[in-house]
C-alpha cells in the first residue's frame, strides 16, 4: 500500500486516540495525537499562571514552547516529558478554550500539516477532515454518547490514580462539546466525505476493526502493505 493519510475526528473522549493508535500500528503508520498539543500549550499556561480563558496571554506563551511528539506517543514540552501532567482534570476543563482561538489553532495547524506531508500518518483531532487534512484518503468522524464517553474518562483517570466523579465528567463533556461544535474558527463537525463511526456498543479491538473496514472499503488494503 503506498502512503496513506487517515483522518479521525470526533468528540472528546469518543476513544479516537487509543483506536488511531492502534490502527496506525496496524498500517504501520505514524499515529498523530493532535489533542495532546492542544493540552500541552493549556498545560503550559496553568503552570505558569496564566489564564487558559484568556486568549491573548495564551497566544503570547507560543514563542516559549517547544513541542515534540515522540513515536512511543510521548508528549515533550521544552524537553520535559508531560506525558501523564497534560491529561490532568484542570488540563481537560479548560482545553477547548485553548484549541478555540484562531492563532493557536493555526500554529498547531501548521505543524500537523508538515508532519503528515511527507509520511503515512493516522492522525486525530476536532477538524481533521475538514480543516487541518481536507485531502486526507480516509476521514473517519467516530461519535458515542455522552453517558458512554463520560464513563469511559473516568475509567481511564481512576485508572491513571486521578481522582473524579462519573457526573462531573460527564457535564464537563457536554460543556466541551458546545464549545468545539459551536467556535467559529474550524469548529468540530464531520466532513461531508466521512464516514460516522458510532462506537457507543462496540469495543477498542471492534472499534479497530470497523476503521479498518473502511479504510479497506476505500481501496487500500492494508492487509497487503509492503513496508
Amino acid at each position: 500500500m503506498d502512503k496513506i493519510v487517515v483522518a479521525i475526528d470526533g468528540p472528546a473522549a469518543a476513544g479516537k486516540s487509543t483506536v488511531a493508535k492502534k490502527v496506525a500500528k496496524v498500517l504501520g503508520c505514524t499515529y498523530i495525537d493532535t489533542g495532546a498539543m492542544y493540552r500541552a500549550i493549556t498545560y503550559f499556561a496553568l503552570k505558569n499562571n496564566v489564564n487558559p480563558q484568556c486568549e491573548d496571554d495564551v497566544v503570547d506563551l507560543l514563542p516559549k514552547i517547544d513541542l515534540e511528539l515522540k513515536a512511543n506517543s510521548k508528549v515533550f514540552l521544552n524537553g520535559q516529558d508531560i506525558t501523564q501532567d497534560i491529561r490532568l482534570p484542570d488540563v481537560s476543563q479548560n482545553v477547548s478554550y485553548v484549541a478555540s482561538y484562531k492563532a493557536i489553532r493555526l500554529h498547531l495547524v501548521d505543524l500537523q500539516r508538515k508532519m503528515a506531508n511527507s509520511k503515512s500518518v493516522v492522525m486525530d483531532g476536532r477538524d481533521i477532515g475538514t480543516y487541518v487534512l481536507p485531502n486526507a484518503d480516509v476521514k473517519i468522524f467516530q461519535v458515542a454518547s455522552v453517558e458512554t464517553r463520560a464513563a469511559r474518562r473516568h475509567k481511564e483517570n481512576l485508572q491513571h490514580g486521578i481522582k473524579c466523579k462519573l457526573e462531573d465528567i460527564e457535564a464537563e463533556l457536554r460543556k466541551r462539546d458546545f464549545i468545539d461544535s459551536s467556535r467559529t474558527f474550524a469548529p468540530l463537525k464531520p466532513a461531508p466525505d466521512s464516514v460516522v463511526l458510532d462506537t457507543s456498543d462496540l469495543t477498542i479491538d471492534e472499534a479497530v476493526q470497523a476503521v479498518l473496514k473502511v479504510i479497506k472499503d476505500k481501496g487500500h488494503d492494508w492487509s497487503k502493505r509492503n513496508e
